[in-house]
């Protein structure tokens, strides 16, 4: 995976551990969302306020998990924009150990810019394009 120039704290929760201890395979879907919201938030591209105006949807996931997290760990996740197309985008996400060396899951997902007016899926937003190629470095075309 490459460089991620973002990272946000996540708080293991009791009810994310499964009878086995660890974190239920389900609750990383929430931590890499919890990331991906503050990430949008971050590049100061949505408010926080009305998810109608987030401006896309989910699409697609993929996680590999490497290692158990405990909820003694503190963990953080990385997210970057790996791909700008046309009506989507490609995020990949680092699950770590905040101060450590531990790798707990890799991933990647794909939103598409969706009306949830219209409830249908659109270009992506100039600004949006503009402001995650000057972060992240992605070269447009």
């Amino acid at each position: 995976m490459a460089d991620f120039k973002f990272f946000f704290p996540v708080i293991v929760r009791y009810g994310d551990l499964d009878p086995q201890g660890h974190v239920n395979n389900a609750a990383y879907l929430t931590y890499l969302e919890h990331a991906r919201v503050n990430y949008i938030r971050h590049l100061d591209l949505w408010d926080g306020k009305s998810f109608l105006k987030i401006g896309f949807i989910l699409a697609r996931v993929e996680l590999d998990y490497k290692a158990p997290i405990l909820m003694t760990d503190e963990i953080e996740v990385g997210v970057r924009t790996s791909r700008l197309g046309n009506k989507s985008l490609d995020m990949e996400y680092l699950v770590r150990q905040i101060g450590g060396p531990t790798i707990y899951g890799e991933g990647k997902t794909v939103q598409v810019a969706y009306d949830y007016q219209t409830g249908g899926t659109i270009p992506l937003r100039p600004s949006w394009r503009e402001r995650i190629a000057g972060f992240e470095g992605i070269a447009q075309e």
